[in-house]
């Protein structure tokens, strides 16, 4: 081969990899496979979406009703979507529809309802599912853990969180999303013994688990970061904030203020660096450092506000800055300081995801609003009341929007919506 034929054919090669890889890169932005997206941070890489929407909301492309009772928020990948649902105490179960147009596809029940007699009443279906090449993984709110085939909805294997490990849950029950890890799924019973477990995601046998003395499990789903120097998992208890080894569950530090004695410790903590956000409903929100020491770690507080974010909706970090709700308002957030920014009372508690310099809020009154992330002022871009919005009784709208594929989606007690946010 000449030397000038050999370049030229190199260079297609390249161009072709460059293109798959570009397009591979595209499908992966969007798809919305597990809590909170890609990173389990809220955050989309998705853009060509809407700045500002019509009056009445983005245009409808379909509405699907009676899926069930609860609040789990959708995962969404290629043309599938996948969420829980529960009807009455006895049957609670996963879901498959179409994404083009949202018909049932296929549905297979994992359980039961967790904690019926719970006050105050808010049982129901609560978890997100986890997309994982062509399985998927479903925790339900009674503790029932389960491998499905995403494509049949067929059960590998299923554990249950109580009664395999001796689980513990808070009084709400189970709410968490399961975080696969390489070759291993985790998830938190809250058992004295097992309070934070690795499964062989194949089979579903122990490989490792962390107890943590006085721990039962909260509300909050774990995020597996990067950490002074460790690979750690880091979850949000009954009592406090832990992080733990990623490999072999060996706890690594703890932290207890945000949690002020509360239960209602349910958002994700939030991870940059070696800087970590949590925050609990019923006790405030706070920056805490992790610093290392040879095989000793410590968190260090940075700050602590009652009156930070705080809310069951989350938060997300867009630069420098943090956004999410009160109980009665969003904020902005200097993440590194804790100094509001803004606030502004006209969404008030919400769900929340950033795409495209937007920041997508589920209300719990049930409104859907656009606001411009930026720290410089509270500039709303649309706000509008789905059509049809599902009688909750004293429930609230707890499930997040989740943006993919140039749509939004919100859940609302049974009643899934897809809206077009793309550009024109």
């Amino acid at each position: 081969m000449k030397p000038s034929r050999n370049r030229a054919c190199i260079a297609a090669a390249s161009l072709a990899l460059l293109t798959l890889a570009a397009v591979s890169g595209l499908a992966r932005a969007a798809n919305w496979a597990q809590w909170r997206g890609p990173h389990r941070n809220g955050i989309s890489s998705e853009n060509g979406l809407l700045k500002k929407w019509p009056a009445d909301g983005p245009k409808l492309v379909w509405q699907v009703d009676d899926l069930g009772d609860g609040y789990s928020t959708p995962a969404v990948v290629g043309d599938r979507i996948y969420l829980l649902g529960s009807r009455g105490l006895e049957d609670e179960f996963v879901q498959c529809l179409s994404a083009a147009d949202g018909k049932p596809i296929w549905e297979r029940r994992i359980g039961k309802v967790g904690n019926p007699d719970q006050r105050p009443p808010y049982p129901g279906a609560r978890s997100t599912p986890t997309v994982d090449g062509d399985a998927l993984y479903a925790l339900g709110s009674d503790g029932d853990l389960a491998r499905l085939d995403a494509k049949t909805g067929d059960i590998a294997w299923q554990k249950n969180l109580r009664n395999d490990f001796g689980g513990k849950p808070g009084v709400w029950a189970y709410s968490e999303s399961p975080l696969v890890d390489g070759d291993v799924v985790i998830a938190t019973p809250g058992g004295d013994e097992a309070t934070i477990v690795g499964l062989n995601k194949s089979t579903g046998e122990l490989v490792w688990k962390s107890a943590i003395p006085e721990m039962e499990a909260a509300y909050a789903s774990a995020v597996k970061a990067d950490v002074a120097g460790r690979t750690q998992c880091i979850q949000f208890l009954s009592k406090g904030l832990v992080g733990v080894d990623a490999a072999s569950g060996d706890l690594l530090w703890q932290y207890g203020h945000t949690a002020q004695g509360s239960m209602a410790n349910i958002p994700t903590p939030v991870v940059n660096g070696d800087l970590i956000y949590s925050a609990s409903g019923k006790g405030g929100g706070g920056l805490v450092k992790i610093v290392a020491s040879g095989d000793k770690f410590a968190a260090e507080e940075v700050y602590f506000e009652p009156q930070l974010p705080r809310a069951i909706g989350g938060s997300v970090l867009v630069g420098e800055h943090l956004y999410g709700a009160s109980s009665d308002s969003l904020m902005c957030v200097e993440f590194a300081t804790g100094e509001v920014v803004w606030r502004d009372r006209s969404i008030g508690a919400a769900g929340i995801c950033y795409a495209n310099g937007m920041l997508y809020l589920h209300g719990e009154n049930g409104e859907v609003a656009l606001v411009a992330a930026t720290p410089a002022e509270y500039r709303e871009a649309g706000k509008f009341t789905p059509p049809n919005t599902p009688d909750r009784g004293k429930s609230k709208a707890w499930a997040y929007p989740v943006v993919a594929d140039g749509k939004l989606y919100i859940f609302d007690w049974g009643t899934l919506w897809c809206f077009d946010v793309k550009e024109e």
